[in-house]
């Protein structure tokens, strides 16, 4: 029972494991540019609708070639920030 326990726990472990940083998803250069696309959501209730696409947030920040992508949530008490981060050329 006890190997059981340490199984499971160290499968729990490992899989909380997340990559940190922006990832890298095409052979473009970084560049200098930056763009991003938040979604903001108050006491759980979404209001109205915000894009969070990749494309919005190149968009935002016009790039035309995407170099790597980041998403980040932060979360308080009332409110959660929903945003992705994409940098490129």
């Amino acid at each position: 029972m006890k190997k059981l326990i340490l199984i499971a726990c160290s499968a729990l472990i490992l899989a909380s494991c997340s990559v940190a940083g922006p990832l890298m998803v095409t052979n473009n250069k970084v560049g200098a540019k930056k763009g991003i696309a938040e979604r903001k959501i108050f006491f759980g209730i979404t209001f109205g609708h915000t894009d969070l696409s990749l494309a919005t947030a190149a968009k935002n920040g016009g790039i035309t070639k995407i170099a790597t992508v980041d998403w980040k949530v932060t979360g308080g008490l009332f409110s959660k920030k929903y945003s992705i981060m994409v940098t490129g050329e």
